[in-house]
């Protein structure tokens, strides 16, 4: 649980103190780290599994504990997601082929403090498609953080997303969303891929977090 020494909003939101930011970046910074090692391991011929397996290699080498592990029952030190998998991929020994997309999703606790990232990999050679893919999906992610600055919504941030991919005549999930860190696995906010801009409000219906 959280600290009842950190002020919450109305709406659940956590705000937090510049030493629990400190502690939630040291997190990130090993998730990140292990992220940037995972490269030379993403090749055809390869197979989810052994990715995990030097992830949680990787997260105990670093005095870290993998969130995943043990999470409603989860007994894998990541979440690997091939090609139309959106997320939450279940590791496996099935073999990478040439041109695969994976997305790997690595949570870690350091010091009660929590590290969520992913990052998106190729096995082998980029297709064409999957090369502007990939493209679009990082620059529709810098558009969301530009959107994020003071007097903005949730919306707002959304919106940027949004109006960014299908201007490229490509679509947001919206089963999905983002999620605030702390001390605990998933915290409010929801973040999702699509919004009205000056507003608060996503829409209706039910939300998983990614």
């Amino acid at each position: 649980m959280e600290s009842d020494n950190y002020r919450k909003t109305r709406a659940g939101i956590t705000l937090f103190d510049q030493a629990a930011f400190e502690g939630m970046h040291r997190a990130g910074a090993v998730a990140a780290r292990i992220l940037d090692e995972i490269a030379p391991h993403v090749f055809p011929g390869q197979t989810t599994a052994i990715i995990n397996a030097f992830i949680e290699d990787q997260v105990r080498a670093a005095g870290a504990v993998s969130a995943t592990i043990g999470y409603k029952g989860y007994q894998h030190g990541s979440c690997i997601s091939v090609n139309h998998v959106v997320c939450h991929g279940i590791p496996s020994d099935k073999k990478l082929k040439e041109g695969d997309i994976l997305n790997v999703d690595v949570t870690v606790i350091v010091d009660g403090w929590y590290g969520d990232t992913s990052r998106m990999y190729v096995a082998g050679d980029l297709s064409r498609k999957a090369e502007r893919l990939i493209q679009v999906t990082h620059d529709s992610l810098m558009k969301g953080i530009e959107a994020v600055k003071p007097g903005n919504t949730f919306g707002d941030i959304g919106y940027a997303i949004q109006s960014y991919v299908e201007a490229q005549r490509m679509s947001v999930v919206r089963d999905f969303c983002g999620h605030g860190l702390g001390q605990v696995f998933h915290a409010p906010p929801n973040v999702l891929h699509y919004g009205r801009p000056n507003t608060g409000s996503f829409g209706r219906g039910y939300v998983f977090y990614n």
